[in-house]
């Protein structure tokens, strides 16, 4: 065999695994937002059983969510350790250990237990599945996997909990979650098998490609791409808490609302994949200048909209809504060493969803201050504060 055929047989291996690292982790996307999603479906089954008030209920989503969202920075330390293959694994079987445990409850205290359980497994998909899909691909193309992963995540939300309510039409609900959680450590002998290994040596392609340290930019570019994904966050979540209210003050109806909110995740969805694709071939920067001001002024225009036009617009705001998120997540690899890389998604993703948890109280108290309507113009003015701060990360990503 000559050299030549060398190099090709090894490029095609290469994109094997590659395909083969996305297709895996894109799965254990589906399989974990599958199960937080399924929570939801489960709550009304849970006080029936139970006997539980809203604010038992409203528990049994904090223990898992907040559990989820505490653990992800320590799951990146084990991956550091003992890689992010095994942890990750581990962590899918012990999601799906926590529905077939929920399914054994016969009171509260070990259903919390086992929601416990299942977010702690569940904590360690984002930080590592990201990792894996960054060390698999490289450059530019590593942000357009990592908006393919992200879109896989929606499609779990969509997918689970209608099987959760398709199996309690025809089984009980402890054996509808046994089967669910089957599922969970079906996916971990899956990811531990067929997760490629690859070693942080063969990422030298990448460094040369986008250096990591230019200048003193490793020092703040991974906090500012923290600070835009928080602000981000924040104001996605208050727009989607006082869209419902927007809406009705427009003579919506409850099933309008609810086919309105479709739209916006629907939306949202195509966006993550989108924006990806756009990120890759513009850059970091000038994406989220596209999908924050298309955002702002999106908002914006909504209010003074009739229903039907409003909801014309909503596909349009849910794809910059949530397709920055992609753009942003794809740029971590560009400011961390790839040695540090589980670590960093770790901690984006908690200041993210952490973000994402409270900004809706707090604009909920802004809202009973001022009003839905002012309230909404204050979240499209903070959402525009991205763009300077995009500004001051260019350098540290290197773009024109």
């Amino acid at each position: 065999m000559t050299a030549l055929d060398t190099e090709e047989a090894s490029a095609l291996a290469r994109k094997g695994q590659e395909r083969r690292a996305l297709g895996v982790a894109s799965g254990a996307h589906v399989v974990h937002d599958g199960y937080t999603d399924v929570i939801y479906v489960m709550l009304p089954v849970w006080q029936a059983e139970f006997g539980l008030g809203f604010a038992a209920l409203g528990l049994m989503k904090t223990v898992f969510s907040g559990t989820l969202a505490a653990f992800q920075i320590p799951a990146g330390f084990l991956a550091e350790r003992w890689g992010a293959p095994l942890v990750l694994a581990v962590g899918t079987a012990l999601a799906g250990l926590g529905y077939c445990l929920a399914g054994l409850s016969h009171g509260v205290p070990m259903l919390v237990a086992a929601l416990f359980i299942g977010g702690l497994g569940a904590s360690t998909q984002h930080p590592l599945a990201s990792t894996l899909i960054a060390n698999a691909f490289s450059g530019a193309r590593s942000r357009t996997a990592l908006g393919t992963y992200n879109f896989a995540g929606d499609i779990g939300k969509m997918t689970m909990p209608a099987a959760a309510s398709l199996l309690l039409v025809v089984l009980p609900w402890r054996e509808a979650l046994a089967v669910l959680g089957a599922i969970g450590v079906l996916a971990a002998v899956i990811i531990y098998v067929a997760m490629p290994r690859f070693r942080e040596e063969a990422e030298a392609p990448r460094q040369a490609e986008r250096p990591v340290s230019r200048g003193g930019a490793q020092a703040y570019g991974f906090p500012l791409l923290l600070s835009i994904g928080v602000i981000d966050s924040a104001t996605r979540m208050a727009f989607l808490t006082f869209l419902p209210f927007v809406l009705t003050a427009k003579g919506a109806s409850l099933p309008t609302i609810g086919f309105a909110l479709t739209l916006v995740f629907a939306g949202g969805a195509a966006g993550k994949l989108v924006c990806a694709y756009i990120g890759a071939r513009i850059g970091t920067v000038a994406t989220v200048w596209l999908t924050e001001g298309v955002t702002a002024v999106g908002i914006i225009a909504l209010l003074p909209l009739p229903l039907e036009a409003a909801l014309i617009l909503l596909p349009v705001v849910g794809i910059a809504l949530n397709g920055t998120s992609s753009v942003l997540y794809g740029s971590v690899p560009d400011l961390v060493q790839p040695a540090k890389r589980a670590r960093a998604f770790g901690i984006f993703y908690t200041g993210t969803i952490g973000a994402g948890a409270i900004s809706p109280a707090l604009y909920g108290l802004l809202g009973d201050a001022v009003g839905v309507t002012s309230a909404l113009v204050v979240v499209a003015g903070v959402v525009l504060l991205t763009l300077p701060l995009t500004l001051l990360l260019r350098p540290a990503l290197a773009e024109p």
